[in-house]
C-alpha cells in the first residue's frame, strides 16, 4: 500500500508553476501540510512578498534561505576554475543553481518530518534531473511528487487559467508570459517569441540585467581583478567578498553590454531548445580568469584542462553535481590553480571583454625567450632543425615509402 502524504516540502520559487502547486497539491493529497522553500540564490525582487503569498494560497510556512555565499563559492567557482562551459557558451547558471538549493530543501524535509519533496519542473526540462538527482544523493527514500508529469495542466495558459480559478496572484501576464530563471550569476529567458530561432531576440525589450550592446557607453571601462588559486579576490585593489564581487561585475558588465548568449541548446531529455541568457559578471570573470591562466599554465596542463572542461560542463548541466567523478575532476582543477594568482586588466566595451594587460609572480612567459628581438642567446634558433626532423620524421618516411610504390 502506498505511503499515505500527509506533510510535503515544495520547492517553491513564486513563480507560475509553483504558485498554482500549492493549491494542487491540497486539492490531490487529502488536505495534505504543505511547506513551501525558497533558496535565495539572488533572486532580489522575486522574493518580495513571497512568504505572505505562499501562506495565503495554503503553505504552513515559507523558509527563505539564504544561499548567496554557498551558491558562489562552492558551486560557480569551482565550475569557473574548471573552465566549463555547456556547448562552448552557456555559462551554466541555472544548472549550478539547482544543486545548491535541492540540498537545502533535502536538509529541511528531513528536520520537518516530511513523506514527500515536490518540484515544479516541466517533464520536458533539465532541471527535473538536477533536482531529483541531488535528492537521490542525500535523501535516496524520498518520495517525490512532479506534478506536471501527472496534472491535466497541458500548457502555461492552462496554469494561468488555473491561477485566474484559483484567484492566485500573478507577477505576469499572457504577453509577458516568457519562462525565466534569475540568480546571481544570471537571466534565462526561454518561450513565446523566443521558441523560433528565426526570431532575433528584443534585447532592448528583455534585457534586465543590463543594456543591449548597442545602447551602452561610447567609453570604454577598465578594471582590473585579481585572483589568488584561481579565485577572484579584488577588483581594482579593493578585497571583496565573493557576493560583493560577482554583484560589482554585474553592474560592470551590464552597464556596457556584457554577457547575451543566444543559443540552441541540446537539452539532457534529447530535445533542442533555444535560450537567451545574460551573464554580465560571469562572462567577465570567465574572461580574466582563462587570460591569467594563459600565462600561468604549461601547454600540458591547460590542453588537457580543456579536455576536463568540456566533461564538468556537461555533467553540471546534467545535474550530476554529487558525484564521484566530479569531485575527482575538481581535485585536478584545484592542482592546476596553485599558481593562478595575478592580476587581469580588463577593456570592457559594448559587449565585449579584452585584455589590457596580464601579470603573474607564477607566469612562465619569458619576454627574453619569445622576444623577435635580439634575445642574446636565451634561445638558439639551430636546435629546431633537428627538432623539426624529428617530429616530422613520420611524414618524411610515409612520402618516401608512398613514393616507392609509385615506381
Amino acid at each position: 500500500m502506498e505511503q499515505k502524504i500527509k506533510k510535503v516540502v515544495l520547492a517553491y520559487s513564486g513563480g507560475l508553476d509553483t504558485s498554482i502547486i500549492i493549491p494542487w497539491l491540497k486539492e490531490n493529497y487529502d488536505n495534505c501540510e504543505v511547506i513551501a522553500v525558497s533558496g535565495d540564490v539572488g533572486q532580489e525582487s522575486e522574493l518580495e512578498g513571497l512568504e505572505e503569498k505562499a501562506i495565503k494560497t495554503g503553505a504552513s510556512k515559507l523558509y527563505i534561505e539564504n544561499l548567496q555565499k554557498e551558491f558562489i563559492e562552492d558551486y560557480i567557482y569551482p565550475t569557473m576554475k574548471a573552465g566549463a562551459k555547456y556547448e562552448g557558451k552557456y555559462l551554466l547558471g541555472t544548472s549550478f543553481a539547482r544543486p545548491v538549493i535541492a540540498k537545502r530543501i533535502v536538509e529541511i524535509a528531513k528536520a520537518e518530518g516530511a513523506d514527500a519533496i515536490c518540484h515544479g519542473c516541466t517533464g520536458k526540462g533539465n532541471d527535473q534531473v538536477r533536482f531529483e538527482l541531488t535528492i537521490k544523493a542525500f535523501a535516496p527514500e524520498m518520495k517525490i511528487i512532479a506534478p506536471w508529469r501527472v496534472w491535466d495542466i497541458k500548457s502555461r495558459d492552462e496554469e494561468i487559467d488555473y491561477a485566474e480559478a484559483h484567484h492566485i496572484p500573478l507577477k505576469i501576464t499572457r504577453e509577458t508570459n516568457y519562462s525565466k530563471d534569475k540568480n546571481l550569476w544570471h537571466l534565462s529567458h526561454e518561450g513565446l517569441d523566443l521558441e523560433s530561432p528565426a526570431n532575433e531576440p528584443d534585447y532592448d525589450k528583455i534585457c534586465e540585467l543590463g543594456v543591449s550592446p548597442w545602447a551602452a557607453p561610447d567609453q570604454p571601462t577598465y578594471l582590473t581583478i585579481h585572483f589568488e588559486k584561481g579565485i577572484p579576490t579584488a577588483i581594482d585593489g579593493v578585497e571583496m567578498d565573493a557576493v560583493s564581487l560577482i554583484k560589482k561585475l554585474n553592474e560592470v558588465g551590464g552597464a556596457n553590454g556584457v554577457g547575451l548568449c543566444d543559443m540552441v541548446e541540446n537539452r539532457l531529455v534529447g530535445m533542442k531548445s533555444r535560450g537567451v541568457y545574460e551573464t554580465p559578471g560571469g562572462t567577465i570573470l570567465y574572461e580574466a580568469h582563462e587570460l591569467l591562466e594563459s600565462i600561468c599554465l604549461d601547454k600540458a596542463t591547460q590542453h588537457y584542462k580543456q579536455m576536463i572542461a568540456l566533461k564538468y560542463g556537461e555533467m553540471v548541466y546534467d545535474g550530476q553535481w554529487f558525484t564521484p567523478l566530479r569531485e575527482a575532476l575538481d581535485a585536478f582543477v584545484d592542482k592546476t590553480q596553485e599558481t593562478v594568482t595575478g592580476d587581469v586588466k580588463l577593456k570592457i566595451y559594448k559587449g565585449n571583454v579584452m585584455n589590457a594587460g596580464i601579470t603573474s609572480p607564477h607566469s612562465l612567459y619569458s619576454e627574453d625567450i619569445a622576444t623577435f628581438g635580439e634575445d642574446e642567446g636565451a634561445y638558439n634558433q639551430m636546435d629546431s632543425q633537428g627538432f623539426i626532423n624529428l617530429f616530422g620524421l613520420p611524414i618524411k618516411v610515409k612520402a618516401m615509402l608512398d613514393a616507392k610504390k609509385l615506381k
